[in-house]
């Protein structure tokens, strides 16, 4: 590096803090092609706003400060007008702080909007106004977090027709995602295109503080994966779990439990392209009135591709690290082969078999109430299991394969709360 900044003229060394394409992370830089949106997703902090300012820059600035650039009018688009001017122009990753000093703009607050030395302009806008966007044309436009605009749709469309000038109009869309549904029409289009990159991607230019403690505290959750590594997680059409009500069930403290169960979906055959044998370990405090009862569930401890024997030995794992009373396996497949392969392991093991009489949404759908009543909890880490949950529907599994660490949890809350709490609130029946 010394040799390389040593053989820099000084001219050169003053503009190499501005030669963003020189410090860059890929996926701050625009794809190549002729796309018309360029969706830049990622976690908190992975920088994609300092990507969104470079862009502009590049779309703005000529080869010397008053020649033009590719663009001359600019919409600049925030939930309100003082995001877009703290974050998007104000802010320590904003356009102003990114623009060397003989093209830096000038911010006309009255007006609203930023004005370079070449003339181009940059107007800003608030999603909370939509009709604002009728009249104005521009040829380029940046959007900041355009998943949690409350008018997302009406905004974006009235953008869209209000970027008509030039010879190829483009649009640079920086935001953590959610699963909403202008999103996923943008990226569904074909002339979309994404980077993504999670927070960890930035993490030189972040506190390490900050990444030890979401990573603690966010890590192996669904909120994790979506605003830390920035991926769309969606929850499907008519889904009996979302997100949110996962979200809102998670659980930093055990409780003491009355009962912790294993439950077990072997797979119909044991090799490398099978089903994976769903294993989930679940608690509960199942003393009082059953509207008070309440479970956790604490484990998912399901393995892909494994043997009978692997899978036995993998659920018999799980029983002795949380001290489980009782192992729990559907016999659909194997019938009697199921028990004779728990017992190879271990002949003394508290075994029920359970046999299903419904089909899986079902079987679910009771389950899925107590989730709704807030009388389950989860620890974090249960992210593929919350994935298949988030896919179960009324109408069916959404997902590839078959739901089968959904399916081991129903029987193990099945097992500790649906069929004890029926039997509690059986009338009782007194022989005189």
């Amino acid at each position: 590096m010394d040799e390389f900044l040593a053989g820099l003229s000084g001219g050169a060394l003053l503009a190499l803090p501005w030669m963003f394409e020189f410090w860059a992370l890929p996926h701050q830089l625009p794809p190549e092609g002729a796309w018309k949106t360029w969706v830049i997703m990622g976690g908190r902090g992975a920088g994609k706003t300092r990507a969104g300012a470079e862009w502009v820059r590049a779309q703005v600035e000529g080869a010397r400060p008053a020649d033009p650039g590719r663009a001359r009018r600019v919409a600049l688009v925030g939930e309100t007008v003082d995001q877009v001017r703290e974050v998007m122009v104000f802010g320590e990753s904003g356009i102003l702080a990114c623009s060397p000093p003989d093209r830096r703009p000038v911010w006309e607050a009255t007006r609203k909007r930023l004005v370079w030395p070449n003339g181009a302009v940059a107007q800003v806008f608030s999603a909370h106004e939509p009709e604002a966007l009728r009249g104005p044309q521009f040829d380029a436009a940046w959007v900041d977090e355009l998943a949690k605009w409350k008018k997302a749709e009406e905004t974006w469309d009235q953008l869209q027709f209000a970027l008509r000038l030039g010879a190829h109009p483009q649009q640079v869309v920086t935001t953590t995602p959610r699963n909403v549904a202008v999103l996923k029409a943008i990226l569904n289009n074909p002339s979309s295109v994404l980077t993504h990159a999670p927070t960890d991607a930035n993490r030189a230019h972040l506190a390490a503080s900050f990444l030890e403690e979401v990573q603690a505290r966010y890590g192996g959750t669904r909120a994790g994966r979506q605003e830390l590594g920035g991926e769309l997680v969606e929850d499907a059409e008519g889904a009996l779990w979302t997100a949110a009500m996962l979200e809102r069930g998670r659980v930093e403290q055990l409780p003491v439990f009355s009962r912790v169960v294993v439950a077990v979906d072997p797979p119909v055959s044991g090799h490398s392209g099978s089903d994976a044998c769903g294993i989930v370990v679940v608690g509960a405090v199942t003393e009082g009135p059953v509207q008070d009862w309440r479970a956790v569930v604490l484990e998912d401890a399901s393995v892909q591709g494994a043997s009978p024997d692997a899978w036995a030995r993998a659920a018999l794992a799980a029983m002795a690290r949380h001290g489980a009373s009782r192992l729990v396996a559907e016999v659909n497949q194997g019938g009697d082969l199921v028990q004779s392969v728990i017992r190879q392991v271990d002949p003394l093991v508290p075994y029920r078999a359970v046999r299903a009489s419904k089909g899986k949404v079902a079987r679910a759908e009771p389950v899925a109430a107590l989730y709704e009543q807030g009388r389950v909890s989860h620890v974090r880490g249960l992210a593929r299991l919350e994935d298949q949950m988030c896919r179960m529907t009324t109408r069916g599994f959404e997902g590839k394969g078959s739901p089968d660490r959904v399916d081991a949890l129903v029987w193990a809350l099945t097992a500790l709360m649906i069929e004890p709490g029926q039997a509690a609130q059986r009338p009782q029946v007194r022989v005189l």
